[in-house]
């Protein structure tokens, strides 16, 4: 007589439930088990910013953002309300720069509304909430039986079934495995169990198998190839841009730009520069028109910067002028605000880099 699938999926909710209860890790927009059973709901605003922040990035990395942005905004209502210059310079250094102004277009939706959707397709009508995220706000916010699928999960289930499509094509196949695992009493615990399994004990490199709640219904462990699951298409190498970057002080301050809203770190202020070519010998020394020829510049050590699909390398060459100039299309950013400003990680190794450059020589 072959298997229940039926009833290995309710031994399977049941076990991870019980290590849940007990191992689950605490987190500042999570409600514990122990809490949630005694009916302390979870606020949807933490959860639904929780998840925004979170995606493509670590909690460790995401813990003082979320803190810092509950200090600053409470409520979803300030959040809402708050110009998106603060916004993006209280996420400067998080990365993915259209989080940030996705969570500020969400938040005026959200705001606008009388309640918060509690259900994916109502989620799924605000700005910047993917079907990801859509499941898992219904989940642990509203206790939808619903399971998020993250990397986290995707590895515990391809290692559970031993599910050999390779990702990412494979994504709808572990939509539909998750689907069918939805837990009906404890939805919004039994999607952070996953989650959490996946994160701690089931993890991409030497998975410890031996302390795993699910063990004994683990195919890939029984068949000892945890460590081939998933499966993954082979990657293509990155490719790698150059290009130059203008760190100019005035008596007032460093000339920064906006870039456009759309595209690469929409919307956050630059240094001046040159476009990033593929090709380094187009990558040349050209600074901008307007400054004029007669400056000393010095060159600060060049800059590496990892994003998803390249790696840029950056030439950076700084210069103080001390009088004022026009500024077409740029501004000028006291150096005391540039802590707060919305500069991205990589404008921020270029302007340390410019003024160690600038010091070094005296004033430049």
């Amino acid at each position: 007589m072959s298997p229940d699938p039926q009833a290995i999926r309710q031994r399977l909710r049941l076990s991870l439930l019980d290590w849940y209860d007990k191992a689950a890790r605490d987190l500042p927009w999570r409600v514990a088990p122990a809490d949630r059973q005694r009916g302390h709901a979870p606020d949807p605003y933490h959860v639904w910013l929780s998840e925004i922040m979170l995606q493509q990035t670590t909690v460790v990395t995401v813990k003082p953002y979320f803190e810092t942005f509950l200090r600053k905004f409470p409520r979803l209502e300030d959040l809402a309300s708050a110009p998106l210059d603060q916004v993006l310079g209280l996420w400067a250094g998080l990365g993915y720069y259209a989080r940030a102004r996705n969570l500020h277009a969400g938040a005026k939706a959200l705001a606008s509304r009388s309640t918060f959707p509690r259900d994916v397709a109502g989620l799924l009508e605000i700005p910047g909430i993917g079907p990801y995220t859509a499941a898992a706000v219904a989940a642990i916010a509203f206790d939808q039986p619903v399971v998020p699928v993250d990397g986290n999960v995707e590895r515990v289930l391809s290692r559970l079934w031993k599910i050999d499509q390779a990702l990412p094509a494979a994504k709808p196949v572990f939509r539909t495995q998750a689907a069918k695992l939805a837990d009906p009493h404890r939805p919004g615990d039994f999607a952070q169990a996953l989650m959490d399994l996946g994160a701690g004990v089931c993890t991409p490199r030497k998975p410890n198998c031996l302390i795993c709640p699910l063990q004994d219904l683990c195919q890939a462990y029984q068949a000892d190839e945890a460590e081939s699951y998933p499966k993954k298409q082979s990657k293509k190498a990155k490719p790698r841009r150059f290009g130059w970057a203008y760190v100019i002080v005035t008596p007032d301050g460093l000339v920064v730009r906006r870039r456009p809203d759309r595209g690469l770190l929409g919307g956050m202020l630059e240094i001046p520069g040159s476009a990033w070519h593929d090709d380094p010998t187009q990558a040349t020394f050209a600074p901008p028109h307007w400054l004029g020829l007669e400056h000393r510049w010095v060159y600060g050590e060049n800059i590496r910067h990892v994003f998803t699909h390249f790696d840029l390398q950056v030439c950076v060459a700084a210069t103080r002028i001390l009088h004022r100039i026009e500024l077409p299309d740029h501004q000028v950013l006291a150096l005391s605000e540039t802590g707060a400003a919305a500069l991205p990680r990589v404008m921020r190794k270029i302007i340390d880099s410019g003024l160690e450059a600038l010091k070094a020589h005296q004033g430049g």
